[in-house]
């Protein structure tokens, strides 16, 4: 007992190390149960510097303090710690591009779990700890399973359901009335406050219109900042006042938060704000139109826009579907992704832009005709950057299926972010088409990244779940962008890109017409032509053309400011 009042004592202290070498040399390690093993563990990882090798230590006391009573609180503690502990592991091993441990220790709690699962399989924390691991394998398929016994099991946070949500845009087995149904599940478990402990919400004409952006990624690179940057670039300063809610920690702004903080009236960082006040700051500033640009995703802040902040609350930009949440008033999308029948499948108003729904700030990157890499090599060369998690199943058979039907082809891969590849290099291994898959490691450095553009010939848009910011890139650097046709906001991105640039040509009916389409246009000919025609005519179409969308989306905020 004193040991322990003492180890206690030591912890409140934060003296880590002196933890660490009483137990190594004072415990026996027959005599450690499962609370010191875990206790060995949190010291380790707790130290001013870790490095490698404590982090793998750790994994090892939490997997030790596990197995040493399966069923009691302290020994789940350790099993939880024994996940966070590896998945920041892989996380450390994303630098070195190797995740040999990581992954070890994550098929251990895999099996770990299958074999107690009765037991484990009741804590919500480790269902949403066994969806982070899944992600990181990219096997998006458990990982949906298990969001969705969460969801089964009534762990209805807003967290969840909205993670249920957004892991379903991936999939191709969700119709849009699912969509619907669950934002209203998140309708309904997102929190009311009590009207009390609000300023007053009577919303009074200011001499200009308030609008107010609410995001978690205006930092450097991030893909929403490009299509935020276009109208921020472009408000008439006489009409209208721009207020910016930062809900990323201060550390993580950068030049890029810089720039955007710069070009506005007022900002606020209101990360650390409970939601009570940050409603009341955003309401003290008489916003009269806020736009969300996260919906369900990023670090949402739903529960603000259902506590009403605004007189009028838009979604645009950052989620491309419904929230199902009854406060958020409008979403803007375009009549490509949209249609008028399909208005009640959506909770929010459709507000229509003219042309497109997005339209991005151009790319400081020089831009240059780039001849078809296949003149050069005699072989078409098709690529994707975008997220691995958007390449499904159905996706990696349909481009398996070109490049058995496009004779000496090959794929670049490169994912938008830190990636393994080891579960999409098994799936094309399965396909038979591994030979001609080539992975390109994620770079940080923008101008490298934009780089690889010239290594395709024409780039495969993934499915349901399109691609946006990379399809603009391509675009941009004069690569053409194969898309299919979609049922919904989210899936008929790519259709409205291509409509824009009039290159219907490029849209698939379905996956039969994708393969088809994706062998006529590795024609050398066609290829050449098509290229040339997106090099002459994307800068001046709606995907970039920003004062004319600007002066569209201004139009658009008058008009919606202008209605009771």
């Amino acid at each position: 007992m004193e040991k322990k009042i003492n180890l206690q004592k030591l912890f409140i202290e934060k003296k880590y190390e002196d933890i660490i070498s009483i137990i190594e040399n004072n415990i026996p390690e027959k005599q450690r149960n499962a609370a010191i093993i875990n206790l060995l563990g949190v010291c380790r990882l707790s130290k001013k510097k870790i490095n490698k090798e404590d982090i793998v230590s750790a994994i090892n006391d939490f997997q030790k303090s596990y197995l040493k009573e399966k069923e009691i609180k302290e020994s789940l503690q350790g099993f939880k710690n024994f996940i966070n502990a590896s998945l920041r592991l892989f996380d450390f091993e994303n630098s070195e591009k190797n995740h040999q441990n990581s992954i070890f220790y994550f098929e251990n709690a895999l099996n770990f779990f299958e074999q107690n699962k009765n037991y484990l399989g009741k804590e919500e924390s480790i269902l949403v700890l066994l969806t982070r691991v899944h992600k990181r394998l990219n096997n998006l398929d458990k990982v949906r399973f298990y969001l969705g016994e969460l969801i089964n099991n009534k762990f209805h946070s807003p967290q969840n359901i909205c993670n249920y949500i957004y892991y379903n845009c991936f999939s191709k087995d969700w119709s849009q009335l699912e969509f619907l149904r669950y934002g209203k599940l998140l309708q309904q478990n997102l929190p009311i406050y009590p009207k009390n402990k609000f300023i007053s919400s009577n919303y009074f004409k200011n001499k200009k219109i308030k609008i107010g952006f609410l995001s978690s990624d205006i930092i450097n690179n991030h893909s929403v900042t490009y299509f935020l940057k276009t109208v921020i670039n472009n408000y008439d300063k006489n009409n209208f006042q721009i207020y910016l809610y930062l809900n990323n920690k201060k550390i993580y702004h950068d030049e890029t938060t810089q720039f955007f903080i710069d070009k506005v009236d007022n900002s606020h960082n209101i990360s650390d704000l409970n939601d009570t006040d940050a409603i009341n700051l955003i309401r003290n500033d008489k916003i009269d139109i806020l736009i969300d640009l996260m919906g369900i995703t990023s670090d949402s802040r739903l529960q603000i826009i259902k506590n009403r902040v605004a007189s009028k609350q838009i979604l645009w930009c950052g989620y491309c579907n419904t929230t199902g949440v009854d406060e958020m008033d409008f979403i803007i999308a375009d009549k490509n992704l949209i249609y008028e029948s399909e208005h009640n499948l959506y909770r929010e108003k459709i507000l229509y832009l003219p042309n497109i729904w997005n339209c991005h700030s151009g790319i400081n990157f020089k831009r240059s005709f780039n001849e078809a890499p296949s003149t050069q090599n005699n072989n078409i060369t098709f690529g994707s950057f975008n997220n691995f998690n958007k390449i499904s199943d159905n996706v990696i058979k349909t481009w398996s299926e070109i490049l058995k039907t496009v004779k000496n082809s090959k794929l670049i891969l490169k994912s938008s972010s830190p990636t393994m590849t080891s579960s999409l290099s098994n799936k094309f291994e399965k396909e038979n088409v591994l030979e001609s898959i080539e992975f390109e490691p994620h770079v940080k450095n923008f101008d490298e990244h934009m780089r690889h553009y010239k290594k395709i010939d024409i780039a495969l848009d993934t499915f349901p779940y399109n691609g946006v910011t990379t399809s603009f890139e391509a675009i941009w650097m004069g690569v053409p962008v194969l898309t299919m046709q979609g049922y919904n906001f989210n899936s008929r991105c790519g259709e409205s890109i291509n409509k824009n640039l009039n290159l219907n040509c490029l849209i698939a009916k379905d996956e039969q017409d994708y393969i088809f389409k994706a062998k006529e246009f590795s024609n050398y000919d066609k290829l050449s032509k098509i290229r040339k025609k997106i090099f002459d005519d994307a800068f001046l179409s709606p995907l970039f053309d920003e004062k004319n969308f600007s002066k569209d989306f201004f139009n658009l905020l008058k008009s919606v400011h202008s209605k009771n």
